[in-house]
């Protein structure tokens, strides 16, 4: 099994016929994904790859019976997508641009909640189920299918650690972007519970960084409802000046030291779960855990 995406999936890409859309779709194809559809406005009849294009995405999901969509536009048209997408009733829906406005994104939140949707992102990689299913940029040839689920507020830190950790033989179930930007349409809280209850998922890693409180929510969910897995962290930024975004627009610590490394970890350690300090240091607990889990079924 996986989280979000699986061959099941049929996906619509919104942007289809931009610069990125068309160039990831394609990617999407060769790696499997079912596309299922594109939509531009005013293109609709075209055909990109072989995948047809529609007006609206209603049309779309009318035609196809599509059931996730990932959104190539830019930030400033990411809100129309995102509420076209959600007014057409698409569960799963993945949004790639960077610094979407903040008013946008507190007006989506909210709307997604209300109508039972799930928004991943902005600023986010994608989701990828190695094997299956992707929707996203991710660069799929590093991923391979195995037990560990990972989600990350960053791209690159999550690349680094799925590399060191297919070189080392460990697999992943779903990697999981949920973005860097200031709110997030679905924070670590939010995807943590779907890694717990998927049979296939033996650890879970968490790569956060400075800024926001995403990872003390994780820390007070688990506090509630305890620990069903192994969970890694790693926060990244830690010698990050305090009042100054680092990269991401969500990456600030405050003034008084709220969003710091050090309270985010301080939380997640009383919470249970194993701090990281390295990349490196992520696969050498994997390596352990799996081991201990693998000897204990024999």
């Amino acid at each position: 099994m996986s989280i979000l995406i699986d061959k099941n999936t049929r996906l619509i890409v919104q942007g289809i016929t931009g610069r990125e859309g068309r160039f990831h779709t394609e990617q999407m194809i060769q790696y499997g994904t079912n596309v299922v559809a594109g939509v531009t406005p005013g293109k609709g009849g075209l055909k990109v790859y072989g995948v047809p294009v529609f007006n609206t995405v209603k049309e779309a999901v009318v035609a196809t019976g599509a059931n996730a969509t990932v959104i190539f536009v830019p930030a400033k048209y990411t809100k129309s997508g995102i509420i076209e997408a959600i007014e057409s009733e698409i569960p799963n829906i993945f949004t790639i641009a960077e610094h979407v406005p903040v008013h946008d994104m507190m007006q989506i939140y909210h709307l997604a909640r209300e109508k039972n949707v799930r928004v991943v992102g902005p600023n986010s990689f994608g989701v990828i189920s190695p094997g299956k299913s992707k929707a996203g940029f991710m660069a799929h040839r590093m991923f391979t299918p195995g037990p560990v689920g990972l989600m990350s507020r960053s791209a690159t830190n999550c690349y680094e650690t799925v590399l060191m950790l297919t070189k080392a033989g460990f697999g992943q179930s779903t990697c999981v972007g949920v973005g860097g930007d200031m709110i997030p349409g679905s924070a670590f809280c939010d995807i943590l519970p779907l890694f717990e209850e998927d049979p296939e998922t033996q650890v879970v890693i968490m790569i956060g960084e400075i800024g926001g409180n995403e990872e003390e929510l994780v820390a007070g969910y688990l506090r509630k409802n305890g620990l069903k897995k192994p969970i890694i962290a790693l926060i990244a930024g830690k010698n990050a000046p305090k009042g100054r975004s680092m990269g991401h627009a969500g990456a600030i610590v405050s003034s008084d030291g709220t969003g710091s490394a050090e309270s985010k970890e301080k939380a997640l350690r009383e919470a249970g779960v194993i701090i990281a300090e390295t990349t490196s240091h992520i696969v050498g607990i994997v390596e352990k855990l799996i081991n201990k889990a693998n000897k204990s079924e024999v």
